[in-house]
């Protein structure tokens, strides 16, 4: 049961992180195309993704399993 919770808390989460990012670059570029600046810095960026990264770390890894996860095939 703790196994599967693990695989889906991963999944969650690289799936998660992967939106994330992808909503990043296009906001990045679409920002330089426009105003010829990159709305958000190199920093800023970084500081967005160790936030996220966190935050998703956090709430994926304090979820509890559920005994349904017993219920599907592995």
């Amino acid at each position: 049961m703790w196994g599967r919770n693990v695989y889906d808390s991963i999944s969650k989460f690289l799936q998660f992180q992967l939106t994330v990012n992808v909503v990043a670059v296009i906001v990045a570029f679409t920002g330089a195309c426009i105003t010829q600046d990159s709305p958000l810095k190199a920093v800023q960026m970084l500081w967005v993704n160790l936030i996220m990264d966190t935050f998703a770390s956090l709430a994926l890894a304090t979820e509890p399993p559920s005994e349904s996860l017993l219920l599907r095939k592995p």
